[in-house]
């Protein structure tokens, strides 16, 4: 059992580049035993759920790569199953790059980063885009975002071919406000709950 994203990934430009540099042994023995790598599993659907944005890398018919950020509420990008994506594609710079790009060469590359607790998704696949009226309805439903202020354009559906993680090394954590919010709001609910017991000590002191 090999593993899909070396399998992709692993060109001989860069085995080439692993044996120069002394990599080729160690990354050669992940590719054999880290494996599949080609079905999203519990931990990987449940990483996409909570992220809120991500990066999409395509590549234009004249070989260039172009990366744009994706974003949304949580959740925005759905599993549809083990191997498929989706999510809602909302109206942005009018440039269309990534949706043009698809309609020539349709591999996309994903880049998921949790900051916060420093970890890292990628994941290979094919895109389609398609305008959001001629969308299958049940589908459409899926990606749909009740109560988000955004205008929904098109549905993007990605078949995963494979995934990889990330090690750690070199993320700088960062936080969203939710995030600091979630952090020290036992701080302010400690600090509430001492203003009220001096304000009790206060006024136990008074009445002496």
């Amino acid at each position: 059992m090999t593993h899909r994203f070396a399998d992709i990934a692993f060109t001989d430009a860069v085995k080439a580049a692993q044996t120069r540099y002394g990599t080729r042994g160690q990354v050669e023995r992940m590719a054999q035993h880290g494996g599949p790598n080609d079905r999203l599993g519990a931990r990987e659907i449940e990483f996409i759920a909570a992220r809120d944005s991500f990066y999409l890398a395509t590549v234009s018919e004249t070989g260039w790569p172009h990366l744009q950020h994706r974003g949304g509420p949580a959740g925005f990008l759905k599993a549809v199953d083990a191997q498929t994506l989706a999510f809602a594609d909302f109206g942005g710079n009018r440039q269309f790059v990534s949706v043009g790009n698809a309609t020539r060469n349709d591999r996309v590359a994903l880049f998921l980063m949790d900051y916060a607790n420093r970890r890292r998704l990628k994941l290979l696949g094919h895109l389609a885009m398609v305008d959001y009226a001629d969308a299958p309805p049940a589908l459409a439903a899926q990606v749909a975002l009740p109560g988000y202020a955004a205008q929904i354009e098109r549905l993007a559906m990605i078949r995963v071919e494979a995934f990889d993680w990330n090690c750690p090394q070199h993320i700088t954590p960062r936080y969203t406000a939710a995030e600091w919010r979630g952090a020290i709001q036992p701080l302010h609910d400690r600090i509430a709950a001492l203003e009220h017991e001096l304000a009790d000590l206060r006024g136990t002191a008074t009445a002496q």
